[in-house]
């Protein structure tokens, strides 16, 4: 068995083991949500619940207002966008970024495969945004993940498309709606410390979750929050390839770190702002942790709704 396959069972045996037993309930993937089956008929909850499902029929025979619940489709296509331009290959903990987009794009899928639920990705690398079809089944699965995993580290390429025209992508060839994930550490290559200023890849988000269920998973590395006080270094933009030499003062890092916080923050607005999930997993934390909570918190809001989100039009069962 090669090195590859072997980490991708131990993925595997982690997500089950570990993911699968804290959530078992009603609901058993990642994120609760609407399908398109009619389901039985409750009160209509102003405010919460969409007018739209209004059961006119059950309205008029009781003179109250009543809504339509919808079963989740038992077979879906949930699709990834998998970011593993230059900046995932960085990590100074436990593991690199693009560790973690293998181990949040794996959890996922091993949680929808056993439903016979099929899964795709797009992959940002390089010059090139790659096409995976949506297939069922663990074997699928698992040439998706080895794929991911054996990607060449990235390289600085001039006019590499971004994470915004991988969204694009991502909404324009694939129709049906469905659960989309985003993963990455959502940093631009020029990025703008301007709240005012929208991020390019917002736009092409926020037209996204216009018609499908979108989660975001934002993967960071507590260097890129602050600084070591290691005097003189060598720091390379991994997305330009152009060097330069910092010496890390007091000063110098209070800014970076303010400036972290700042960028930090126009992402979580930005994301806000468009309606999605919003899931950050950081390479010096547990991540399957981290998920977990994230699902059960998302599970306890559906419940104190008395309905599912209303993003979206698929969901992970």
């Amino acid at each position: 068995m090669s090195t590859a396959e072997q980490a991708l069972r131990r993925l595997e045996l982690t997500v089950v083991r570990r993911l699968d037993g804290l959530l078992q309930g009603s609901y058993q993937g990642l994120m609760p949500g609407p399908g398109s089956e009619a389901g039985d008929s409750r009160i209509y909850v102003p405010g919460e619940d969409d007018v739209r499902r209004m059961d006119w029929a059950v309205t008029a025979r009781t003179s109250v207002p009543h809504v339509k619940d919808l079963i989740a489709d038992r077979e879906l296509e949930t699709w990834v966008l998998a970011d593993l331009s230059p900046s995932m290959d960085f990590g100074t903990a436990a593991v690199e970024k693009r560790d973690l987009v293998v181990a949040a794009v794996g959890a996922i899928g091993f949680l929808t495969a056993r439903v016979g639920n099929r899964f795709g990705a797009y992959v940002l690398h390089d010059e090139y945004i790659h096409r995976m079809p949506a297939r069922g089944g663990r074997a699928a699965l698992y040439g998706l993940l080895n794929s991911l995993a054996q990607a060449p580290r990235g390289r600085a390429v001039p006019d590499a498309p971004d994470l915004a025209e991988a969204v694009e992508a991502l909404a324009s060839a694939r129709r049906r709606r469905g659960l989309r994930v985003i993963v990455s550490d959502f940093l631009d290559a020029r990025p703008s410390l301007d709240p005012g200023l929208e991020p390019p890849w917002e736009r092409p988000i926020r037209r996204l979750s216009a018609r499908h269920q979108v989660l975001a998973v934002e993967v960071l590395d507590p260097r890129e929050l602050e600084l070591p006080p290691v005097g003189l270094v060598s720091l390379t933009d991994p997305e330009s390839g152009r060097s330069r030499q910092v010496r890390l003062t007091a000063k110098v890092r209070a800014a970076y770190a303010e400036a972290a916080a700042l960028q930090r923050e126009i992402t979580r607005t930005a994301l806000r702002r468009c309606g999605v999930e919003h899931l950050v997993l950081r390479t010096d934390r547990d991540w399957v942790a981290d998920i977990a909570q994230f699902v059960l918190k998302q599970r306890r809001t559906a419940h104190i709704a008395h309905r599912h989100p209303a993003a979206g039009a698929g969901a992970i069962r």
